[in-house]
């Protein structure tokens, strides 16, 4: 393996390339995603939006592989301890939270042989932890990037020649150009209400009909928080929608408009959402509603060795 190659832990002084690789990768995945390096070294040292599982971390351990003095691999791992507090599928576990690397150019193998160095060391650490269950996810510090997506199919070949298994669920990811969704209009049923609350995720438009509510959705419009500095304009996220089993079929049509007004006003230019793969009905419903698959991403990777 060639000398100019070394993996080590993570320094301050890499932040600027870390947050490169980062962007990258998600950008990748959604389109002009980017954070700030703010924000990838918070995400290094806690993860507040985790306030259930985040406490329960006894270790974190960030490692970077680096060819010629450019970081060309990076990886982000997680111990969680061995107590009756923390949740029993946490419990003595070890996480790579995410793992990404340059791809290879086919005249150069010099970023594959980084990528598989860093894995080395990444189970070396998770060996050295002694925990009980090796996981993997891709979860960046930036919003709709986890799992791995089909964009990444550099990484999926490496974290499959370690020996981490696929054995979650396929997602997909949808997006949604706020200007593209079914425009504001007049209430498909006479005496239909519609009602703004906070709800459980976020800002819940509820339709009710003669006082009984009869869809929801929520819109979670904090993803783009001031410290990410992310791409001009702002995403939101359909954090829920829900009909009732009699509801009008074009209710659905009538609260994206209604979504559309709102996310207008709050400055949110791009709308995410989530269905699983064998979730057809709701996808071809999204689609026929202005949004567009963005990709399939695998999420839950167990390791069975090699």
């Amino acid at each position: 393996m060639s000398a100019s190659l070394n993996v080590r832990p993570f320094h301050r002084e890499d932040r600027d390339q870390l947050t490169v690789l980062v962007n990258a990768h998600a950008a990748a995945v959604i389109p002009g995603a980017a954070v700030s390096v703010n924000t990838v070294l918070s995400s290094l040292e806690r993860c507040p939006e985790e306030y259930i599982t985040d406490p329960w971390v006894a270790e974190r351990v960030t490692l970077v592989a680096e060819r010629n003095r450019q970081i060309v691999a990076a990886a982000h791992l997680l111990r969680y301890r061995n107590d009756p507090d923390v949740g029993e599928d946490y419990r003595d576990t070890g996480h790579i939270v995410w793992f990404i690397h340059h791809p290879a150019a086919s005249d150069d193998p010099g970023e594959e042989q980084a990528a598989e160095l860093l894995m080395a060391a990444c189970l070396a650490q998770l060996t050295r932890w002694h925990v009980r269950s090796r996981h993997l996810d891709g979860r960046l510090p930036v919003p709709g990037v986890y799992g791995i997506p089909d964009q990444w199919p550099h990484v999926r070949a490496v974290v499959e020649r370690a020996g981490f298994v696929h054995t979650g669920d396929t997602e997909v990811l949808l997006l949604a150009a706020v200007g593209e969704l079914p425009a504001p209009g007049p209430a498909p049923l006479a005496g239909l209400t519609l009602h703004r609350t906070l709800g459980e995720l976020g800002t819940r438009l509820t339709a009710r009909l003669g006082g009984e509510e009869t869809a929801r959705l929520e819109l979670d419009t904090g993803l783009d928080r001031p410290e990410r500095h992310a791409r001009p304009g702002g995403m939101a996220d359909l954090a829920d929608l829900e009909l009732a089993d009699d509801a009008h079929p074009e209710l659905v049509a009538w609260l994206l408009g209604e979504a559309r007004r709102w996310l207008t006003l709050c400055g949110a230019d791009r709308l995410l959402s989530y269905a699983a793969d064998d979730e057809t009905e709701e996808i071809a419903g999204l689609t026929a509603h202005g949004f567009h698959e963005l990709t399939r991403t695998a999420r839950g990777w167990d390791h069975r060795g090699v």
